[in-house]
């Protein structure tokens, strides 16, 4: 991967687990000369993560619409900013830029850009590996859900192996540049999820 879209909060918790995997993800990518793409912010978990790349000398790109700018949440020291109109543009340009993507803890935001990816890539739209860093156990519950949905046959189990999980980033990345993505999109023919 030569570069990594990352989903995270605007916010921070001030959590010095979550801060610690932060660091440990910036110095992976940057000894790995991995290029992070995110969204533009300087505030919470994005300006953190971008200021931990870049402070390892590491390249960050960030993609923020017109609408964030103008409330001066737009992170001006980044190697490329990119300015656009609307939040979905950000997705699709934060998507095109890269080949890997991972969500950080966050809110609303972090989960609706990760579940339109991770759409995308059921669909076949793109093949971007796609993992969650789990700090400190942030996403078991959602992780669960997404276990549930397979029981409950509304997701194939092919589709939920395709979201990479783990506490540390190394091991993440690691998973990441090791899977082969083959989403099942044989709903497509046949609606029997069993």
């Amino acid at each position: 991967m030569k570069a990594i879209c990352i989903f995270c909060g605007a916010n921070f918790n001030g959590d010095p687990l979550l801060k610690e995997a932060i660091e440990q993800l910036a110095e992976i990518m940057t000894s790995r000369n991995i290029t992070l793409v995110y969204g533009g912010g300087k505030v919470g978990i994005m300006g953190i993560l971008a200021d931990a790349v870049l402070s390892r000398g590491g390249k960050a790109i960030g993609i923020i619409p017109q609408f964030l700018m103008d409330k001066e949440v737009g992170h001006r020291g980044l190697t490329e900013l990119h300015i656009v109109e609307n939040m979905h543009q950000r997705k699709q340009l934060m998507n095109d830029l890269c080949d890997g993507i991972i969500m950080l803890p966050g809110g609303f935001g972090t989960l609706e850009e990760f579940f339109e990816v991770l759409t995308w890539l059921q669909l076949g739209l793109h093949t971007h590996p796609v993992g969650v860093l789990n700090v400190n156990g942030f996403y078991d519950l959602l992780l669960k859900q997404m276990d549930v949905m397979v029981e409950q046959k509304f997701l194939k189990p092919a589709n939920r192996a395709l979201v990479l999980t783990s506490g540390d980033a190394i091991e993440l990345i690691n998973l990441m540049d090791n899977i082969e993505i083959k989403p099942d999109e044989v709903w497509f023919r046949d609606r029997d999820l069993t």
